[in-house]
C-alpha cells in the first residue's frame, strides 16, 4: 500500500514508519524537517508545512496517517487537500477527547469534550481534549466513512520524549526509597508505542474505519505491579514509599507531571484508566509483556547524555525532601 504519514520522525511517527516498512508498504513522509530530519534517509520525505506546502503532495495514497494534528483548522487543510487523492484518512486522537473521566468502561460512543471558542489554537490542559475532538469531527466531515480515528491512552516505550513512563523505569532502577503516589492498587492503562503502531498499520491494511480506543492492557495494571515490574527488570533494591493524596496535595505535588502516569483514584478520574478497549482488541490489538516494554525503555533511556534532564517526575533533591517529610509525620 502507498501510505503518507504526516509527521513520522518522532515517537509514534517513527514507530509507525518502522511497522509499515517492515510490512512492505510504500511510504512517504510529510513534515517540517525539524525533528530527527535524517532518521529515515531511504524513505521519501517531502519537507513542508501543511499551512502552505500541501500543494507538494501530488501523489495518490491508499491511506494518510496524521500523527500530529492538534487544531481543527490546520487538520482541515490537510484533510481537504487530500480528499480526492487518498482512500482513507487516519487521525491520531486521544482518550482525552472524552467529555470527562468519571465513567468506568467508556467506549467509543461516550460524549466528547466541547470548548466554547472552537477557533482557539492554544494547547492547555483544558483545551487539548476538546481540540482533538474537533479535529476528529473535521476529518469525519471531510472523509466521511473513509475516516479512521484512533484514540490512544498513555503511549510508552523507547523514544518517548515526554519521559512520563521513562521516569519510573529510571527512578526504580536507581534503587533506594522511591516516593510513589496514593497506593499500590491505583489502576494504570498504558500502550507500548510498538503495539499501537502495529495495530494502526493493520487497520490501514484492513481498510478499517470508525473510532477505536487504543490503550491497554486487557485489564488495567495496578500501579504497584507496574513499579514491581520496573524493580524486577532492573534488579534494583527499590523500596516503595506510598504517599497519600493528602500529603501530595499539601506539598504541591502534581499528578501526571510530578508523579507521572498517575491520576488520583477519585470519582473525577474513575474512568481514566478503565477505558473500554474491547472494540480494538476484537480488531486485533495485542500487547507485549510489560517487562519487555520496561527493558527496552531503560535500554534506550540510558543512551541519552549524562546531563539530560527528564521532562517529567521529581528531581532527586525534591524527592529526598519529601521522603524525609513523610518520615517526620509518621
Amino acid at each position: 500500500m502507498k501510505i503518507l504519514i504526516i509527521g513520522g520522525t518522532r515517537f509514534l511517527g517513527r514507530n509507525l514508519v518502522d511497522a509499515a516498512f517492515a510490512r512492505g508498504h510504500d511510504l512517504t513522509l510529510f513534515n517540517r524537517g525539524k525533528t530527527n530530519p535524517n532518521l529515515f534517509p531511504n524513505i521519501k520525505t517531502i519537507s513542508g508545512d501543511r499551512e502552505k506546502d500541501l500543494h507538494q503532495l501530488t501523489g495518490r495514497y491508499d491511506a494518510v496517517i496524521d500523527t500530529c494534528g492538534y487544531f481543527p483548522r490546520v487538520v482541515g487543510l490537510s484533510a481537504q487537500a487530500l480528499k480526492n487523492s487518498a482512500d482513507s484518512y487516519v487521525f491520531i486522537s486521544s482518550i482525552s477527547a472524552y467529555a470527562d473521566n468519571k465513567t468506568i468502561g467508556m467506549d467509543e460512543n461516550y460524549a466528547v469534550a466541547k470548548i466554547e471558542d472552537e477557533t482557539m489554537e492554544e494547547i492547555t490542559g483544558e483545551s487539548y481534549g476538546a481540540l482533538k475532538a474537533l479535529c476528529e469531527q473535521t476529518v469525519q466531515n471531510i472523509f466521511g466513512e473513509r475516516a479512521l480515528i484512533i484514540r490512544p491512552g498513555l503511549i510508552v516505550g523507547p523514544h518517548d520524549h515526554t519521559d512520563r513512563f521513562s521516569y519510573w523505569s529510571l527512578r526504580v532502577a536507581r534503587g533506594g526509597d522511591v516516593l510513589a503516589p496514593e497506593n499500590p492498587n491505583v489502576p494504570v492503562q498504558i500502550i507500548d508505542v510498538r503495539d499501537l503502531s502495529e495495530f494502526i498499520i493493520k487497520q490501514v491494511e484492513q481498510k478499517s474505519t470508525g473510532i477505536y480506543n487504543a490503550t491497554g492492557p486487557q485489564q488495567p495494571i495496578p500501579f504497584g505491579e507496574m513499579l514491581e515490574a520496573c524493580k524486577r527488570v532492573s534488579k534494583s533494591d527499590a523500596n516503595f514509599k506510598w504517599a497519600s493524596v493528602e500529603f501530595l496535595e499539601k506539598n504541591n505535588i502534581e499528578p501526571w507531571s510530578d508523579m507521572p502516569v498517575w491520576l488520583p483514584d477519585t470519582e473525577e478520574y474513575a474512568g481514566f484508566s478503565r477505558v473500554n478497549i474491547s472494540k480494538a482488541m476484537n480488531a486485533g490489538l495485542t500487547f507485549r509483556p510489560l517487562d519487555e516494554t520496561i527493558k527496552d525503555t531503560l535500554a534506550w533511556a540510558i543512551t541519552r547524555p549524562m546531563d539530560y534532564e527528564l521532562k517529567a517526575g521529581l528531581k532527586p533533591e525534591r524527592e529526598k525532601e519529601l521522603l524525609e517529610l513523610m518520615m517526620n509525620v509518621q
